[in-house]
C-alpha cells in the first residue's frame, strides 16, 4: 500500500480522498491555491503545500506545480479527484514518467476514452450502440451542415474534450447550427484548450443513465448498477438516483454488459464511468465514459455497500477487487442533491461569499459530503458546489420523504444556496412518481410548478 498520497483538488471530493487515506492508514499532502488557505482539506492532510493564486489556471490546473510540490512531498501516489486534471492523460503520463501512480486509469486508456468521439469509435467496435453523428471530428461549418442534414435536426454539436455541459450547443435547423457550430468551439477552446466539435443526433426527452465500472490489474472487472442523472440543468446535473426508475432487469443486464465490454476493450484499469441516453422506447446509446471518479459516486456506495474511493487507491497500488465489490448487490436505494451556492429565485446566480452560520442536518440514512463550515468564505473562483446531501431509504420514496426532512433540516446563512430549490423537486408529484426526463427541470420551472418558499428551520444566530 502507498504510503503518502498527495491530493491534486479541492473541497468536498479532496476532503472525500483524505478520509479514505485515513482509513487505509496513508499520510495526505494536499495542495491548495491562495483562495483555499482556510479549506478543510488543507487542515485535515497531514501535510499542506500552496500551488499559486486563486484562478485554477494559476494552480489546480498547473501540472509542473503539482509535480514539484509531489517531490518535495515525497510521495509516491496522487489521487486527481474529479475536474481539473482529472481526466487529463498527459498528466497521467507525466505521473507515470516520474514513477508516481496515478490513482486512476492508465494515461493510453484515458487517451482512448477521455476524447469523446475516439470514444464512439471504440464503442462503434466493441459493439455497443452509439447515437447517429459525423464519423470524426467536423472541422468546418460547412461539414456539419451536410452531416446534420443526412442525420436529421435536431442535433447536438458537443466538444471532444468535453464535460460538466461546456462546449455542448444543441441546434434545430441550419440557421441555429452555424452560431451554434462556432460557439461550441470557442467554450471548448476556453474551457478545455482544444476546440475540436463532433455532432450527434438529438435523442429528445431521454433519460441519462450512467452505469459504475470497477476494474483492477488483474483483468477483473464488474459493474455496479446504474445511476440515473436525468434531473439537469443547462445540461449540468442537479440529482442523481440509485437505481433508476427507468430501469427493469432485461434492460439493467443489456446496458451493464455493454458497459464492462465497453471498458475491457480498452483495458481499462480502476474506477469509471460509461453514460448512456435511453430514449422512450428503452433503447440506450452510448454517449461517453467518464475516466474518473464522479461526483454522484455516493449513491452508489450507499445502495451497494462499498467504498469507491478506497477501491481505487487499493487497485492503483496493484490489490485485486476486493470480494464485497466484486460480489456486490444493491441492498437499498439512494438519492443525492448537489447543493450549490447560487440564488434560485435569480436565475442561479452565483453566490459566493461568507457563511455566517452554517447547520447540516443528519439522522438514519443522511449522508452529507461537504468542505464548508460556519465562517468559511466560499470563493468565487470555482466550481459553486459546497454540498452534497446523500439520503437513503428501503424504497425510492422513503429516500425521497428522507431527503425531504434532511433539506427542512439544512440551514446556512450569509449566501444564497439551492436548498429550496431541491425541497421543491422533493415536493413535485412528477419526480415522486418517477416521471421524468432530461428535459424535467426547464418544463416543470417554465410552468411555474417549483415552489421556493417553504420554511426552512430557525435558529437563533
Amino acid at each position: 500500500m502507498f504510503e503518502k498520497v498527495l491530493i491534486a483538488n479541492r473541497g468536498e471530493i479532496a476532503l472525500r480522498v483524505i478520509r479514505a487515506c485515513k482509513e487505509l492508514g496513508i499520510r495526505t499532502l494536499a495542495v491548495y491555491s491562495e483562495a483555499d488557505i482556510d479549506s478543510l482539506h488543507v487542515q485535515l492532510a497531514d501535510e499542506s503545500i500552496c500551488i499559486g493564486a486563486a484562478p485554477s489556471s494559476e494552480s489546480y490546473l498547473k501540472i509542473d506545480r503539482i509535480m514539484s510540490a509531489a517531490e518535495i512531498g515525497d510521495v509516491d501516489a496522487i489521487h486527481p479527484g474529479y475536474g481539473f486534471l482529472a481526466e487529463n492523460p498527459h498528466f497521467a503520463e507525466v505521473c507515470e514518467s516520474c514513477n508516481i501512480k496515478f490513482i486512476g486509469p492508465s494515461s493510453r486508456a484515458m487517451q482512448a476514452m477521455g476524447d469523446k468521439n475516439a470514444a464512439r469509435v471504440f464503442a462503434r467496435k466493441a459493439g455497443v450502440p452509439v447515437t447517429p453523428g459525423s464519423e470524426g471530428i467536423v472541422e468546418t461549418e460547412s461539414d456539419a451542415i451536410k452531416i446534420a442534414k443526412k442525420i436529421g435536426y435536431p442535433v447536438m454539436i458537443k466538444a471532444a474534450a468535453g464535460g460538466g455541459g461546456r462546449g455542448l450547443r444543441t441546434a434545430h435547423n441550419e440557421p441555429s447550427l452555424k452560431s451554434a457550430f462556432h460557439s461550441a468551439r470557442h467554450e471548448a477552446e476556453k474551457a478545455f484548450g482544444n476546440e475540436q466539435v463532433y455532432i450527434e443526433k438529438l435523442i429528445v426527452n431521454p433519460h441519462h443513465v450512467e452505469f459504475q465500472i470497477v476494474a483492477d490489474g488483474q483483468g477483473h472487472i464488474v459493474h455496479l448498477g446504474e445511476r440515473d442523472c436525468s434531473i439537469q440543468r443547462r445540461n449540468q446535473k442537479v440529482i442523481e438516483e440509485c437505481p433508476s426508475p427507468l430501469m427493469t432487469p432485461g434492460l439493467r443486464k443489456k446496458m451493464g454488459n455493454a458497459a464492462v465490454k465497453l471498458a475491457k476493450s480498452v483495458g481499462y484499469e480502476n474506477a469509471g464511468t460509461i453514460e448512456f441516453l435511453v430514449n422512450q422506447e428503452r433503447h440506450f446509446y452510448f454517449i461517453e465514459m467518464n475516466t474518473r471518479i464522479q461526483v454522484e459516486h455516493t449513491i452508489t456506495e450507499e445502495v451497494y455497500g462499498c467504498d469507491l474511493v478506497k477501491e481505487q487507491i487499493r487497485i492503483a497500488a496493484g490489490q485485486p477487487l476486493s470480494p464485497h465489490i466484486a460480489h456486490a448487490t444493491p441492498r437499498l436505494h439512494a438519492i443525492q442533491c448537489r447543493i450549490n451556492a447560487e440564488d434560485p429565485e435569480k436565475d442561479f446566480q452565483p453566490s459566493p461569499g461568507r457563511i455566517a452560520f452554517y447547520y447540516a442536518p443528519g439522522g438514519h440514512g443522511v449522508r452529507i459530503d461537504s468542505h464548508v463550515y460556519t465562517g468559511y468564505t466560499v470563493p468565487p473562483h470555482y466550481d459553486s458546489l459546497i454540498a452534497k446531501i446523500i439520503a437513503v431509504g428501503a424504497t425510492r420514496i422513503n429516500a425521497i420523504d428522507r431527503m425531504r426532512r434532511a433539506l427542512a433540516e439544512y440551514y446556512i446563512t450569509g449566501i444564497k444556496t439551492t436548498v429550496p430549490f431541491h425541497a421543491a423537486i422533493m415536493r413535485n408529484g412528477e419526480f415522486r412518481d418517477g416521471n421524468y426526463d432530461t428535459s424535467f427541470i426547464e418544463r416543470v420551472m417554465s410552468s411555474g410548478k417549483l415552489d421556493l418558499t417553504s420554511p426552512p428551520i430557525r435558529f437563533h444566530e
